[in-house]
């Protein structure tokens, strides 16, 4: 299997020996009931109410979520005096700082208060062995599913909603058997441990089935959302050589269904390593050699998902793409339950019975994030349609929403179509509206504050595909400045450095992380030396991560991001690159060469203009920027359109070829001049472009 290998196979020595500290016997008991005590609640759960186990009857009466016991980083803070943590009445920054300099004290903690389900467990937190090359829980065996379906059990696990409602709605227990049951079926046709199952889907609960499905027989999941053109999937699943294909014909999009069939038959045809095709929606499967949905999970066996190695390929995320093809990354079983817990069950304050809804695609990541709501016991809700400005409102409305999570872009949408979100829809059951994706301004955080009242936590938060979590977020015990993220979260070492390498308070600098997270990739597929991985963050500071944003980290700990530092596109939440779009619009004949840049502009809003030189006789009109735009929308994806079609007299190069997107989206940034760009072809096309951002800068 392709799996990239960082580096030769290493001796594992455990860093609790190295520490001097081995396992308490009492602490292995204490996990082992808090265990048994789930499996016991599985069997006997206590009544759900809408807010959750915690929440009493007389809140949910007058319809606000206060939680009548401490949140789980107060209770998780005064137990880590147990692992060397500074325990009851540590402020969050000294529980910041402990949980970056003592990973295993602090990972015991996590591993141990959140109750992983191991099968085999872990030698030790990591191998000891620094960045890239990190291994966390050796020797340990666990699955994904295994740890879906420990949790306690309220209401219901997946809610689907489209633009018209509530679409479909699985309890727990029809979630497992669904599970099995297809993951019993794939087996049976034949695919095993270590092959690749990608979905072409919308955002539907029979996606969440597929992947728990993929994982419970230990295959390799990726998915891909159904709003993305055949082409632009086949960039990434042809990679993957998958032997299963779970697609769907098609998605509601503004009350239309838009039809995908075309599309599915191309990729089904173009992949020539599927042995199995599982058709959703779509009754004439069975003639064309696929399964249907419903026949795929009719019961006809049984399987427990499968223990697998801690470090074991979990699923395959795709970069957007800025230089080449999309660049796949492999996140492992192990890293990714550890690190969501910490997140979602810490820092979300995330319990069984809470009602989790983050609007997004099966290509963003945050799709991955919100099924491990799953994780937490929590109810998550998926959503086919369209992001408009009342519809996001709609669903946390009836869905009876306590985590709701949107972009900055939609909030800014909400506000300018005057809608007021808590006096229009019923938020009575929100406690947390999560922000990410893109910068949210301090205008827009402090509306959405204002709008929501103070029993609701609105937050922004910063992270990538590349570690499928965040860096940087809110948190439910320091306060909110609109315009900043709260904190770092913990666990994850991050800093603003120089270009020198050195760390800066209060000025902006590259965002980096200088200690190993658990959902750091395990490698990039076909990257057997692992020298891609290496090149795209460990190589301007050895060793240590830079993620590619600039950000500021405040004397208060506080944090603010002021957008990408590199060339990939940041639209509405969604990254992509620039390779995707170029291609297809060079593609026209009229166009010799193309670039495309996203700029966050200082009212929070997001301007992507494309950049075009034409070949000998043709003139940029309105029919040949219409041509543009349409051959983005219907090649990639109506994502990728870009704002403006501009006619320029030339693209700059690197000597090497290499087109400059990053100097040119700083130039119309207004953050350099066009004179301290070094290394280019024809220096002087950056007075264009000059010229184009300050007009742009000027009229706004």
């Amino acid at each position: 299997m392709p799996v990239g290998v960082l580096g030769p196979p290493r001796h594992r020595t455990s860093t609790f020996t190295q520490a001097g500290r081995r396992r308490d016997p009492g602490r292995r008991r204490h996990r082992e009931d808090v265990q048994h005590d789930r499996r016991r609640s599985r069997r006997h759960p206590p009544p759900a109410s809408t807010g959750g186990p915690t929440t009493s009857s007389t809140d949910v009466a007058t319809g606000r979520a206060h939680m009548t016991t401490e949140p789980a980083i107060t209770a998780f803070t005064r137990l880590t005096s147990s692992y060397g943590g500074p325990g009851a009445g540590a402020s969050y920054e000294q529980m910041w700082q402990w949980s970056v300099k003592d990973t295993e004290g602090f990972w015991t903690a996590v591993n141990d208060y959140c109750a992983l389900v191991w099968e085999t467990e872990p030698d030790a937190i990591t191998d000891g062995v620094a960045m890239p090359h990190t291994q966390w829980f050796p020797g340990g065996r666990m699955n994904y599913a295994s740890q879906v379906f420990a949790q306690q059990r309220h209401g219901p696990a997946v809610v689907g909603h489209n633009e018209n409602g509530i679409s479909q709605t699985l309890s727990w227990d029809e979630l497992e058997e669904q599970v099995a049951a297809l993951t019993a079926t794939l087996v049976d046709l034949g695919v095993r441990t270590g092959d690749r199952v990608v979905g072409y889907l919308p955002d539907r609960p029979e996606a969440i089935v597929a992947f728990l499905a993929a994982a419970s027989l230990g295959a390799v999941w990726s998915g891909c959302g159904a709003d993305l053109a055949g082409d632009a999937v086949l960039a990434r699943m042809a990679q993957l050589e998958p032997t299963c294909l779970i697609a769907a014909s098609g998605y509601h999009h503004r009350g239309r269904w838009i039809d995908r069939t075309s599309d599915v038959d191309a990729v089904r045809e173009a992949l020539s390593s599927l042995r199995v095709t599982v058709i959703v929606g779509e009754d004439r499967a069975a003639r064309d050699n696929a399964l249907t949905w419903e026949a795929a999970v009719t019961p006809t066996g049984r399987r427990s998902p499968a223990a697998v190695p801690s470090g074991h390929p979990l699923w395959v995320l795709f970069s957007s793409g800025t230089t080449g093809p999309p660049k796949g990354i492999i996140h492992s079983h192990a890293g990714v339950v550890a690190e969501h817990l910490k997140t979602l069950r810490l820092l979300f304050d995330m319990r069984p019975g809470d009602q989790f809804f983050w609007y997004t695609t099966l290509t963003w990541m945050m799709w991955n994030l919100r099924l491990s709501g799953l994780l937490c016991g929590a109810t998550v809700h998926c959503f086919d349609g369209a992001p408009t400005a009342r519809a996001l409102w709609e669903v946390a409305a009836r869905g009876k929403i306590t985590h709701l999570g949107v972009s900055p872009g939609y909030l800014a949408a909400s506000r300018d179509a005057g809608l007021h979100p808590a006096a229009d829809f019923d938020l009575t059951t929100l406690r947390m509206l999560g922000c990410t994706g893109s910068v949210l301004t301090a205008v827009v955080h402090q509306w959405a504050a204002d709008e929501l009242g103070p029993h609701v936590s609105v937050s922004s938060s910063t992270g990538g595909t590349d570690v499928v979590s965040g860096f940087a977020g809110g948190v439910s015990t320091v306060a909110t400045r609109p315009g900043e993220i709260d904190a770092r979260w913990l666990g994850v070492d991050m800093h603003a450095w120089s270009a020198e390498g050195q760390p800066l308070i209060d000025e902006v600098g590259e965002l980096v992380v200088t200690t190993p997270m658990p959902s750091m990739p395990i490698g990039f597929w076909n990257d057997s030396d692992g020298s891609r991985y290496r090149s795209a963050y460990f190589e301007e500071f050895p060793g240590v991560w830079r993620h590619g944003d600039w950000v500021t980290i405040t004397n208060r700990g506080s944090v603010v991001v002021h957008g990408r530092s590199d060339a990939t596109l940041n639209r509405h939440g969604i990254r992509m690159g620039s390779a995707d779009i170029c291609q297809v619009v060079e593609d026209l004949p009229e166009v010799t060469e193309a670039l495309v840049v996203g700029v966050e502009e200082p009212d929070g809003g997001y301007w992507m203009p494309m950049f075009i030189t034409l070949t000998e006789g043709a003139r940029l009109d309105e029919e040949l920027s219409k041509a543009v735009k349409a051959a983005v929308r219907e090649k990639v994806s109506p994502r990728h359109v870009p704002d403006e079609v501009i006619e320029a007299p030339g693209i700059p190069h690197t000597p090497t070829g290499k087109k400059l997107e990053v100097p040119v989206k700083n130039i119309l940034r207004g953050l350099i001049r066009a004179d301290q760009v070094r290394a280019i072809d024809q220096p002087e096309l950056l007075g264009f472009y000059h010229h184009v951002g300050d007009t742009r800068r000027a009229t706004r």
